[in-house]
């Protein structure tokens, strides 16, 4: 996704967040469920700011106080002294830096080299000049371990506040689609986010965002600094145009603001969902809504893919290849096509199902199929959210 200043007047943007508030922080899984997944609902009252459905909003997060306070304590220092960024003449005291500025994880090659160089003790020096000969053992080690865990781990090396600071990366904002439209929310942004947890050198870890989000943000109080990021992909300019949406999991954000913006307009066109998950009994995410969109007649058609409701897996490129015909169809007739969830597997699954469809139905070679597949995109008819 590509990241863009707010429009020109609003005075807020990626280099200047609004401080908005969360109001709502719901739990969208089900007792039982392998994920975490919530539904939060931030206001950017009277912020200027404006999006459409398929952008995306930008936020910055803060690191858990718990993580900041272990690397005051290792570096003996209480927070107040005064540090350079790195890459950058910003200065600002050690505890702001810690808390909203650098990354505390994702260690590289040269904080184990500055540590190899300062350590005074030869068991650790042995370590760390092991590691930096032996590149595979170096990289699993650097996954494993954050700033913290260096500093514990190699206590001999004396390290300034400004020599860690040095070392770090900047703390990045995260990006997530946006699940809503103003024309039925207002001023109320919709996410729909996947809660990161894990466990790597027998320590609980989080996604610093999502957890931020789930964990530390306290609603309608803790500021939280959030920015547009404008974006390609959206919606068809004509309501008329029939819609087929393929978005597993987390995926599935931007066609609900689809869907409501669709149903606000009044849109002619067919909707057609492909939703996928592991269960249906604790992951079918906004499962009332789609219900009652399909209910109704708006949502023309939903096709479901609970990967492990059954013994063999079934995912939503295995509904594309079901119905091949009837979405052979539907694109022959101008419908746009639009794809967002995981690009590692789930959109190269799904972008294959689609030449293969185009194969099949449309009785094309492998190049032709590769072509008609190309002009959708040229076309703006094959429109993807990927990450």
């Amino acid at each position: 996704m590509t990241v863009a200043h707010a429009p020109a007047g609003t005075g807020f943007n990626k280099d200047h967040p609004f401080p908005s508030r969360v109001f709502e922080n719901r739990l969208l899984s089900g007792p039982g469920s392998a994920k975490e997944t919530r539904h939060f609902v931030i206001s950017v009252a009277g912020s200027g700011l404006n999006y459409k459905p398929g952008d995306s909003l930008g936020i910055y997060p803060s690191n858990p106080v718990a993580d900041v306070e272990e690397i005051l304590s290792r570096l003996r220092a209480d927070g107040s002294e005064s540090v350079q960024l790195p890459r950058s003449t910003e200065v600002v005291t050690l505890r702001e830096a810690l808390t909203s500025k650098l990354s505390l994880a994702q260690p590289t090659r040269k904080a184990v080299e500055f540590l190899a160089g300062k350590t005074l003790d030869p068991t650790e020096r042995e370590k760390l000049e092991r590691l930096l000969v032996h590149g595979a053992e170096l990289e699993v080690f650097l996954k494993d371990h954050e700033f913290a865990d260096l500093l514990s781990e190699f206590p001999s090396a004396p390290v300034t506040p400004q020599e860690l600071v040095a070392l770090m990366r900047k703390l990045m904002p995260r990006l997530y689609s946006i699940a809503s439209t103003p024309r039925v929310f207002g001023d109320d942004v919709h996410l729909t986010v996947a809660i990161v947890r894990y466990e790597t050198n027998g320590r609980k870890r989080g996604g610093v965002c999502s957890t931020f989000l789930a964990d530390r943000v306290q609603p309608r109080e803790t500021p939280v600094p959030v920015f547009v990021s404008h974006s390609h992909f959206g919606l068809p300019k004509s309501g008329d145009a029939d819609l087929i949406m393929v978005g597993p999991g987390t995926g599935i954000a931007p066609f609900r603001a689809f869907l409501h913006d669709r149903r606000a307009t009044g849109a002619k066109g067919r909707n057609w969902l492909f939703f996928g998950d592991q269960h249906r009994a604790t992951d079918f995410l906004y499962a009332d809504e789609f219900v009652a969109f399909q209910r109704e007649g708006f949502l023309t058609r939903l096709d479901l893919a609970f990967s492990r409701d059954q013994a063999h897996k079934i995912y939503v490129q295995d509904r594309m290849r079901e119905s091949g015909a009837e979405l052979w169809a539907w694109l022959e007739g101008g419908a746009y096509f639009c794809v967002c969830g995981d690009a590692k597997r789930m959109a190269k699954d799904v972008d294959a199902e689609l030449h293969a469809i185009a194969r099949q139905h449309g009785a094309m070679d492998e190049a032709t199929a590769i072509s008609w597949v190309k002009h959708l995109k040229k076309d703006r008819r094959y429109v993807r959210d990927v990450y």
